[in-house]
C-alpha cells in the first residue's frame, strides 16, 4: 500500500493545485478519515511543508487568492500551528530534550519489563486487537502519513488504553510519518497526554470514531474516563536565538538540511557557495531504525533541491556530523557555513557541535514574524494570524 507522495517540488505544487478547489470545505470535511487513498478532505501538503520543498507563504497566498480569509479560516490556522509549535518548543527547547532522554528511559524499561514489551511491540505491529488502531499502525507503516484525526485517536488509545510511554508513541511517529518534526510530533503527543496543556488531555470515543471513519471501525474497549498525566511543569520561556544574515562575498559552505529543501531566498540575499553539504540526519531522530520509506523520502527531497539547484550550489557532498562538516568547508576554502535556520532538532543539534568556524543561520521572515508569538498558547498566538498574513499576501 502506499499514498505515492513524490518527495519532489513538482509534486507538491501539483498537490497544491489539486488541493485548492476543495479548501473551502476544508472546515466542514476536515475532521473526517476516509482511509488511504481517499484522503481528499485534507490536503496532504505536510510532508512538503515540514520539508519546506514549497514554503508556508507559497500556500497561504495561493489558498487566499482564491478564497477570503473567512472562507478557509481553519486551513490557515493549520498552516500556522506548524509555526506555532516551532517557535514554542525553540523558546523551551529543554522539553525536546526531556523527551528524548524519556525515549531512552521508556527503551530500558522495555528490555526489562515483558509485559510492555509485549504491548509495545503489539502496538507498533498493528496486532493490539483494537481494528481502528490495529489500522492505522499499518498504515502509518506502510504510506508513511495518517490523518489528523487518526493521529489524536491513535496517541489516546496508545496512551491511556494501551497504558504504553507517550515518548514511544511519539517515537514511533517520529520513524514513520513523512511529516514528522520535532516540534509538532513531541508538542500534539503531549497535548493529547495532557502535559502540554495542564490537566487538558484528549480521549478517543468509539462513537466519535465511527463517525468521522463513517462507520468503517466502533473499538469497543477503549478507556472511557482516563485521568490526564502529570509531569514537570514547562520550562523557563527563552528568549528566541537571534537569526543571522547573509555576508555576500564571504567564501562560504552552504549546508542543506531536512528542515528547509527551499534555498532561493538565501540566494536572493547574495549567498554564492564555494560548495554545498547535504546534512543528512535521518538517523538521528530516534535511537531505533527509521523506516525504509521515509528514508527514502528524505533521500528523494534532497536529490530533488540539488537537482533544481545544480546551477547554484557548486561542488555537492553529504556529511552526517560537525566533523564531516568542517573536512568539507576546509577542503572547499570556507571562511563560514552559511545554513537556513534550524529550529530544535536533530539538524541543529549537529550544527551546535560545529567549532572553529562560524555558522549563519539565516531564518526566513516568516518564521522570524510567527515564532515570537508563541509564548502561550495557540488561541492566543491566533490572534495575530491576521496581521502574519498581512505581510505575506
Amino acid at each position: 500500500m502506499t499514498i505515492g507522495l513524490a518527495p519532489t517540488r513538482t509534486a507538491a505544487l501539483e498537490r497544491l493545485h489539486d488541493f485548492l478547489p476543495r479548501a473551502g470545505r476544508y472546515a466542514a470535511d476536515r475532521n473526517f478519515d476516509f482511509g488511504p487513498g481517499h484522503h481528499r478532505s485534507v490536503s496532504q501538503l505536510s510532508p512538503y511543508l515540514r520539508h519546506r520543498l514549497i514554503t508556508e507563504e507559497e500556500v497561504l497566498r495561493a489558498v487566499l487568492g482564491r478564497f477570503s480569509p473567512k472562507t478557509v479560516d481553519k486551513f490557515l490556522q493549520e498552516v500556522f500551528w506548524r509555526a506555532y509549535w516551532k517557535g514554542w518548543l525553540e523558546m523551551r527547547p529543554g522539553v525536546w530534550h526531556a523527551y528524548r532522554a524519556g525515549v531512552l528511559r521508556a527503551l530500558d524499561r522495555v528490555q526489562s519489563e515483558a509485559g510492555l514489551r509485549a504491548r509495545w511491540q503489539a502496538a507498533c505491529s498493528g496486532t493490539t486487537g483494537i481494528d481502528a488502531f490495529d489500522h492505522w499502525a499499518r498504515e502509518l507503516a506502510d504510506t508513511g502519513y495518517l490523518h489528523n484525526h487518526a493521529r489524536m485517536w491513535f496517541a489516546s488509545i496508545w496512551i491511556f488504553t494501551l497504558r504504553l510511554p507517550w515518548e514511544l508513541g511519539a517515537d514511533f511517529f517520529l520513524r514513520h510519518l513523512l511529516d514528522g518534526d520535532p516540534a509538532s510530533n513531541t508538542l500534539s503527543w503531549r497535548w493529547v497526554a495532557g502535559l502540554q496543556t495542564r490537566g487538558k488531555h484528549y480521549v478517543a470515543r468509539s462513537d466519535n470514531i465511527a463517525r468521522y471513519t463513517e462507520g468503517r471501525f466502533r473499538p469497543v474497549g477503549l478507556e472511557a474516563s482516563p485521568a490526564p498525566l502529570s509531569g514537570a511543569d514547562h520550562p523557563p520561556r527563552r528568549a528566541l536565538p537571534a537569526a543571522d544574515g547573509v555576508a555576500p562575498g564571504k567564501p562560504a559552505l552552504l549546508v542543506l538540511h531536512e528542515d528547509d529543501l527551499h534555498p532561493g531566498f538565501l540566494f536572493d540575499a547574495g549567498l554564492s557557495p564555494v560548495a554545498t553539504v547535504t546534512l543528512e540526519t535521518t538517523d538521528a531522530i530516534s535511537p531505533l531504525v527509521p523506516s525504509a520509506l521515509l528514508r527514502a523520502f528524505k533521500t528523494g527531497a534532497m536529490q530533488d533541491v540539488t537537482q533544481r539547484w545544480a546551477d547554484r550550489l557548486g561542488p555537492v557532498a553529504p556529511a552526517h556530523t560537525a566533523a564531516e562538516l568542517l573536512v568539507l568547508a576546509r577542503a572547499h576554502g570556507a571562511q563560514e557555513i552559511v545554513t537556513a535556520y534550524a529550529p530544535t532538532g536533530p539538524v541543529a543539534e549537529v550544527l551546535d557541535r560545529v567549532t572553529d568556524l562560524p555558522v549563519r543561520r539565516v531564518r526566513r521572515p516568516y518564521d522570524s514574524a510567527a515564532w515570537p508569538h508563541a509564548t502561550h498558547g495557540f488561541f492566543r498566538f491566533k490572534d495575530h494570524i491576521p496581521a502574519l498574513l498581512g505581510q505575506i499576501v
